[in-house]
């Protein structure tokens, strides 16, 4: 199952995103209508908020007056808190039985106004967002719901910004031109991106990539997607990490790499390297079997568990360490000395657009040719951290 956050600010156009990927194939679940199914009249989160907030949320047939509990909590921060302390929970609660009811092989989308608001992206495998200038969204709301203008300004204001909505979202779709290029955008996330995630995912296999090395310039959304790589995995590992790090050619800034993200789990033992790497499916990652290991700086080999990313639209390495393996430390200290020298990043760029022009099998085999500068450039780097009295654990 691949499960599909799917996000944006009010007005901006979730609900046709989310009918178009119905009518493809994907299981809806819309949190909006949970919300208002845990508040009907006789539920106890009908009763819950009638007591926070008093009979003046109520309407004359009975049911929640959700016009005049919005005048209270849009703007206010805390009785908004009071509210979502009540609804969100079971909203969550519902969410997870609906998911827990769908198919195996199923793309579920959660229509989740409030993702990006509640940190929740690292519990999907995917983030999809959708993006309106905010004045479009208030002529939506105001001519489509009859929304007070200001009180839809309130409501926009109210939620995540644009950089904190970006930050979250693995796709964005811009819903600022006309209504059949959002509609196409969905359609290739669909096919080109959800299909074969969820497949990968079902079939335990990683996606395709380059059979060769391509570098190509430094991309400062390297970091970005890092990141939210990195929150899926600590989401999943849990209290099981001892550390999860960006590490690699993309984690430092302006060095030409392959488009591929490095990331480092330091667990406490083998053992628990595998379990992790096993449930890091959820992370969207999947376990390569086999045995996997490390050459260190002075000519020891040491074991680790390995995944890679089941995500077609972005190809990740995720290295699960022991914590008594030296490679560890090694793969910070080489990232936090690249970051310091300039010059360095200059001649490990120009090395690697060299040995990628060279003829090579595999991936593997052009990797094996950067071992000598490999390790002149820790032994620099060693020297560096004695002058910096740089640590690992700084």
């Amino acid at each position: 199952m691949l499960r599909v956050g799917l996000t944006g600010g009010i007005g901006a156009g979730k609900s046709t995103v989310a009918r178009r990927l119905v009518s493809l194939g994907a299981v809806l679940v819309d949190a909006d209508r949970i919300a208002r199914e845990v508040v009907e009249p006789g539920t106890q989160g009908f009763g819950a908020v009638v007591a926070e907030f008093g009979r003046t949320v109520v309407a004359d047939d009975g049911s929640l007056d959700r016009p005049a509990l919005g005048r209270i909590v849009f703007g206010d921060e805390s009785r908004r808190q009071a509210l979502n302390a009540i609804v969100h929970p079971l909203v969550g609660q519902r969410r997870a039985e609906l998911v827990a009811q769908t198919p195996p092989h199923a793309v579920v989308v959660e229509d989740v106004p409030l993702l990006v608001e509640n940190d929740l992206g690292p519990s999907y495998h995917l983030v999809l967002v959708v993006h309106a200038p905010a004045e479009d969204r208030v002529r939506r709301l105001v001519g489509d719901r009859g929304m007070d203008a200001d009180d839809a300004w309130s409501r926009i204001r109210s939620q995540a910004d644009d950089d904190a909505r970006r930050a979250a979202a693995d796709v964005w779709l811009d819903n600022s031109g006309e209504r059949d290029e959002l509609l196409g955008a969905v359609d290739v996330t669909w096919h080109e991106r959800l299909v074969p995630f969820e497949a990968n995912l079902r079939a335990r296999r990683p996606a395709e990539r380059p059979q060769h090395a391509v570098i190509v310039p430094a991309d400062p959304e390297w970091p970005v997607k890092a990141g939210r790589s990195l929150a899926r995995a600590r989401a999943v590992a849990g209290a099981r990490l001892a550390r999860a790090d960006h590490i690699g050619s993309t984690s430092v800034s302006g060095l030409a790499a392959k488009d591929v993200i490095d990331l480092q789990l330091v667990v406490d033992d083998l053992a628990s390297a595998g379990r992790v790497a096993d449930g890091l499916l959820g992370a969207g990652l999947v376990r390569r079997e086999g045995r996997w290991w490390d050459n260190a700086v002075d000519g020891t080999t040491h074991d680790k568990a390995f995944a890679m990313n089941a995500d077609p639209g972005l190809h990740v390495n995720c290295h699960v360490r022991p914590v008594t393996s030296p490679t560890w430390r090694e793969a910070l200290l080489l990232r936090d000395y690249l970051r310091a020298t300039p010059a360095a990043v200059d001649d490990y760029a120009r090395l690697k657009v060299a040995l990628a022009a060279v003829p090579h099998e595999s991936v593997d085999e052009y990797a094996d040719r950067k071992t000598p500068w490999m390790r002149a450039t820790l032994a620099a780097a060693e020297s560096w951290a004695g002058r910096t009295g740089w640590s690992s654990s700084s």
